[in-house]
């Protein structure tokens, strides 16, 4: 065994080292390879004539304040989406019905996203 000391800082570590032969070291399994994550659903296409929403940035839904069917106006607040810990309002950018909705609560998104579609 060797022993060392070390100042890291202003402060002293001692540690010591064991000098092994390369005929006492025991080859280790591999851990199995974890299996791929499964891709997202692909959002549903925007009716025709429909404004999509996309998420500008990734990040995670907070809270969705509309539900499908229901009438906006432009300009009103459609979810809030977390990223970065700010919390960013995504407004609706026209009048319309929301039609499809492609997120909940607590989804996390990434950017271009379709959040979801106004008709």
């Amino acid at each position: 065994m060797k022993a060392y000391k070390v100042t890291l800082n202003g402060k002293v570590y001692e540690f010591t080292i064991e000098e092994i032969n390369k005929a006492d070291i025991k080859p280790v399994a591999a851990a199995p390879a974890a299996a791929p994550a499964a891709a997202p659903a692909p959002a549903a296409a925007p009716a025709a004539g429909g404004e999509t929403v996309k998420s500008p940035m990734p990040g995670t839904i907070l809270d969705v304040k509309v539900s499908a069917g229901q009438t906006v106006k432009a300009g009103d607040l459609l979810m809030v989406l977390e990223a970065m810990k700010m919390e960013n309002e995504i407004l609706s950018p026209v009048d319309g019905t929301v039609s499809v909705l492609s997120v909940s609560k607590g989804s996390t998104v990434e950017t271009g996203t379709v959040l979801c579609v106004l008709a």
